[in-house]
């Protein structure tokens, strides 16, 4: 089937290619004749972009179109404040036999590879029997292991890609190794790895896997996946004779502490110098990302600023060096 990319079209483009369709909202005509009849308005999406398109002629559809639905549209591009797909054909796909490349980002590194750096860390810096035992629980399990390896760190503000949590956790691991040179004899080092390694792990299930917009689960919208890790946490300690209690505690803490504050959706604010470490490893992790991610979003010879990001709150300044240039 055609795939052409949305970055691509432009207005005069004959259209007719695979979309995920991320907005859907009904439009009403004015006219009196056409009193109860609506057009649709959408947002169409894939890996390189964003289009907005409408369908005049509703009647064509043979059943309910929503958010999130993979389609394969027919139309032309149109100038209306910008480029928009005039829709002249439509039909949903089955998501499942769709390649997903085509709507989902992926992380640059290659999932097998950051696997393998995760379990070699964990069988060489793991040192205490106890931690590594919690560690090879999660990490013996091949259908754990398969999800957090496809599993976003977030759905829009930083490593927002499949593979992006397994991308995200060894950065903070490498912060928190970074860190723990510093300060030697005040952390340990096993133990904050350890916390590094399954500070997120609730997300596998904080997102649906098989929405191709990274769209929250239902769990993860009622629970959350500070408190779904903390859940999935202690169920694995639960099934580990003797787990010392205080390590136990610990490991809760950095996982309920790990967003540093309350307003950012902590339940607890970090009150072990292990907490206060992995909250600010994390919090570096994901900055960071965003702001290449913000930089990288500008194209080639589009100004020295890029546009202002909401989130970051702020544009940012990208003139070269003169060494680089």
């Amino acid at each position: 089937m055609k795939k052409q990319l949305i970055r691509s079209l432009q207005v005069g483009d004959e259209v007719e290619t695979q979309a995920l369709v991320l907005e859907c909202s009904r439009g009403s005509y004015s006219a009196p004749h056409r009193a109860g009849e609506y057009f649709l308005k959408l947002l169409l999406g894939d890996v390189s972009g964003t289009i907005k398109a409408i369908l005049w002629d509703t009647a064509q559809l043979k059943e309910k179109l929503q958010k999130g639905d993979v389609i394969f549209v027919r139309g032309e591009v149109n100038d209306y404040y910008g480029p928009q797909v005039v829709i002249s054909d439509l039909r949903k796909l089955d998501p499942e036999k769709v390649n997903r490349s085509f709507f989902q980002p992926v992380s640059d590194r290659d999932p097998r590879e950051m696997l393998g750096e995760l379990k070699e860390i964990i069988n060489s810096d793991i040192n205490n029997p106890y931690l590594k035992l919690l560690l090879l629980s999660f990490f013996n399990d091949k259908e754990f292991t398969r999800r957090f390896a496809l599993a976003p760190a977030a759905r829009t503000i930083h490593h927002n890609y499949a593979g992006g949590l397994l991308e995200h956790t060894l950065e903070v691991i490498k912060i928190c190794r970074d860190l723990v040179s510093l300060y030697p004899e005040k952390l340990r080092l096993d133990l904050l790895l350890t916390g590094a390694i399954l500070h997120d792990i609730g997300k596998i299930e904080e997102y649906d896997p098989a929405s191709l917009s990274f769209e929250f689960s239902d769990r993860g919208k009622l629970v959350g996946h500070i408190s779904i890790g903390k859940e999935m946490l202690d169920q694995k300690i639960s099934q580990i004779p003797a787990f010392p209690p205080q390590l136990k505690l610990e490991l809760e803490h950095m996982i309920l502490a790990h967003h540093g504050m309350r307003e950012w959706g902590s339940p607890e604010i970090p009150k072990t110098i292990h907490a206060f470490t992995l909250f600010h490893a994390d919090l570096v992790s994901a900055r960071l990302n965003q702001f290449v991610q913000l930089m990288e979003k500008q194209p080639s010879g589009a100004g020295d600023w890029t546009e202002w990001d909401r989130y970051l709150e702020r544009s940012i300044y990208r003139k070269k060096l003169p060494d680089e240039e």
